[in-house]
């Protein structure tokens, strides 16, 4: 036995991730070299004292709940399941982490909860300047559509203007389809110069990413003939997102309206964005089809189906929703999309949340506390 135990405690401190044992009570009784690195903390300053120690609110009072609400019914909200949290190391600082929580039963009647904790500041950092290339090369092509095509088409439909004009005047049989040429022109500037905004959406002035979703939500229902409305609510107070995080909040509406349209089929889409001193909240409400368990966990697999054509309707006469919706993939990659929302609220430091609505339909929900309106970095 005295070998077994040796070699099961030379185990559990080579093991190159942290590990913490804790009890019922959430009180921590083992803790190992790498947790020591990853904390900050020498075992001897948190060993008896409550896992909390280790996570800034609102995780530690989160924690305890879940261990609570386990041993009083049962429901494991985090025990065998995992989740990934934020931790604080000793000199208060903190870093995103997958924590993993398994129950152990001893030999005494007694049980343990042993934490397998992975520092993933390095994946967050990295997916962050994914996210960041991918941001500027959108807004290098939307300054490209303005400044270049929409140029380009500009000009053009001054010259068919000027031929119309003439052609009218000499009464020539042709008159009408250069007035038919001017109006086309016309429409592809205005498209062009939409895909634009579309990509360039977030100008960081008073109400930046407010007006944004506002001009998100016209658009919407003028291009695709839905109802798609915007309201800013709460009790105000709270300050504006930093640039980077009105950027990625505006992504995951836009993403949301996406899918709501071009996937869930709806006909109502409602956007609200809630600033307070304590919190931010972007929520997008639809009425459509709703969306597959999986794919609200942001799951690997995307849906299956034909994408309909490009500013065409489906039967019910519903539009496709096109390429300039912004940025949009086809329907086969939704659930990259999804992925791609999570890992944007995960950027800033906020919860993403995908659930059916009270009567059909999805809610798409994006909070981050005040605290955390800004990136995390590692």
């Amino acid at each position: 036995m005295p070998a077994e135990y040796a070699a099961l405690a030379a185990i559990f401190e080579a093991t190159v991730d942290p590990v913490i044992t804790i009890d019922e009570r959430g009180t921590i009784e083992r803790f190992n070299t790498a947790a020591e690195r990853t904390f900050g903390f020498a075992r001897t300053e948190v060993i008896g004292k409550n896992v909390e120690v280790l996570m800034p609110e609102p995780y530690h009072s989160e924690h305890n709940g879940y261990l609570q609400a386990y041993r009083e019914t049962g429901r494991r909200r985090i025990i065998g399941i995992g989740r990934e949290v934020v931790g604080r190391r000793k000199d208060g600082s903190t870093f995103p982490m997958e924590l993993a929580v398994s129950e152990v039963h001893l030999p005494d009647g007694t049980r343990i909860f042993v934490g397998l904790v992975r520092d993933i500041s390095e994946r967050r950092a990295l997916e962050h300047q994914l996210l960041h290339v991918a941001e500027e090369e959108r807004r290098r092509i939307g300054q490209d559509l303005h400044d270049g095509l929409g140029q380009m088409l500009t000009g053009t439909g001054l010259l068919a203007r000027g031929l119309a004009r003439l052609l009218e005047a000499e009464g020539s049989q042709y008159a009408d389809d250069a007035k038919e040429l001017m109006d086309f022109l016309a429409e592809a500037d205005a498209y062009a110069r939409s895909l634009a905004r579309g990509l360039v959406p977030v100008e960081m002035e008073a109400r930046g990413l407010e007006d944004a979703l506002a001009r998100l939500a016209d658009q919407a229902g003028r291009l695709f003939g839905v109802s798609c409305r915007f309201e800013s609510i709460g009790e105000g107070g709270g300050e504006e997102p930093d640039g980077t995080t009105a950027a990625h909040l505006f992504r995951i509406a836009q993403e949301a309206v996406s899918n709501a349209i071009s996937h869930g089929f709806a006909r109502h889409v409602a956007i609200s964005f809630a600033s307070s001193p304590q919190q931010i909240r972007l929520r997008i409400e639809d009425d459509g089809v709703g969306f597959p368990a999986f794919l609200r966990a942001g799951g690997a697999d995307a849906v299956s189906g034909e994408p309909m054509p490009v500013g065409g309707r489906d039967a019910e006469g519903i539009h496709a929703v096109p390429d300039l919706m912004p940025g949009r993939p086809a329907s086969s990659d939704r659930g990259m999309g999804v992925r791609i929302m999570h890992y944007r609220a995960r950027v800033i430091g906020g919860a993403l949340e995908i659930r059916p609505g009270p009567e059909g339909g999805t809610i798409v929900a994006c909070t981050l506390p005040a605290a955390r309106y800004r990136p995390v970095t590692p």
